[in-house]
């Protein structure tokens, strides 16, 4: 089996080991945090869970290897994933300890969802070997995941990765251009400010702006996301009446993108307020098997519908039968 190693854990490098485990790889973990396993049985157990409601055929389980150090996870791995807390100077510090032990063959990926490949790759002893691969949790459903190279980065060990990811059930976007927080997160960011600014200003609670979501585009964009869910919205002329139509909208003075509210102690405490009678005591841990009961669902529905991720899914099944 091949080996990956997942350096880091919480709740995104034990996902990433639960999809590699649960798609056939041997996977080696290291994360010194005291309660890393147990954080890593309880995300494994979820994915065991609701992962093979998803997909037809899953090869036998990979082998879990706990290690007591870097140099150990990483010996012999084909893979090597670093999600270590988002801060630059842990995340070279890891690499640069990574680098020491892996093989040169290796590909070394790190789930930075703000950083860019060529802030990770200074002072490092080869470069090339370091790309971004930024997924979106759960990682043991979503199949989505950013590959974001930096230009030192050969197009073969880009194809490399591409395959490794789409081997284990993802769809790798490659990113062609470094920015800041990549593309998904850019846009997250977006809606993250306007939401605080209508919260501050008394517009709307967390439950109205999370019911507007769930209820409304939230919908649309898990199939079609935004750029046809608009060109729909241009009737038979599609996006080019959309853009006409709605294009002088954006001089508007209708969203506060351009600022950010200050998280000051009355802010946090009205969103924790509101955010606390949202979830009605429901536990992290409830709120998540809800999240993956309700993807899982909306996933079947995709793949019937043969549509967007659903599509992606049965041309994977499709792929792996025939192989």
């Amino acid at each position: 089996m091949p080996v990956a190693a997942v350096v880091g854990g919480g709740v995104i490098g034990s996902a990433w080991a639960s999809r590699f485990l649960l798609q056939g790889w041997d996977v080696a973990f290291h994360d010194p945090a005291p309660n890393s396993e147990a954080v890593l049985n309880g995300v494994l157990a979820k994915a065991r869970r609701w992962v093979p409601q998803v997909y037809d055929d899953l090869p036998e389980e990979g082998t879990l290897t706990l290690c007591a150090s870097i140099a150990e996870a990483v010996t012999g791995a084909e893979w090597i994933q670093e999600s270590t807390p988002e801060r630059l100077e842990i995340k070279r510090a890891v690499l640069a300890e990574i680098q020491a032990a892996c093989a040169e063959t290796a590909i070394v990926a790190s789930s930075t969802s703000g950083f860019m490949p060529s802030e990770l790759q200074a002072d490092s002893i080869r470069p090339e070997q370091i790309l971004v691969a930024h997924p979106y949790n759960p990682v043991y459903l979503l199949p989505i995941v950013e590959c974001v190279p930096s230009g030192v980065v050969p197009e073969a060990t880009i194809e490399r990765a591409e395959a490794i990811l789409g081997g284990i059930g993802m769809k790798p976007i490659t990113l062609r251009a470094e920015i800041p927080a990549h593309v998904g997160d850019r846009l997250l960011e977006a809606v993250w400010r306007e939401a605080l600014w209508l919260i501050k200003d008394g517009v709307a609670t967390t439950g109205q702006i999370d019911d507007i979501m769930t209820h409304g585009f939230g919908l649309r964009w898990a199939q079609k996301g935004l750029f046809e869910t608009y060109r729909t919205a241009g009737g038979e002329a599609g996006m080019k009446h959309f853009l006409e139509q709605f294009g002088p909208c954006l001089q508007w003075p209708w969203t506060k993108l351009t600022d950010v509210p200050d998280l000051d102690d009355s802010l946090i405490d009205t969103i924790v307020r509101q955010s606390d009678a949202q979830a009605a005591g429901r536990s992290v841990s409830e709120l998540e098997d809800e999240r993956d009961a309700n993807l899982v669902a909306m996933l079947k529905a995709l793949r019937g519908q043969d549509s967007a991720a659903g599509a992606f899914l049965n041309d994977l099944g499709a792929a792996t039968s025939s192989s």
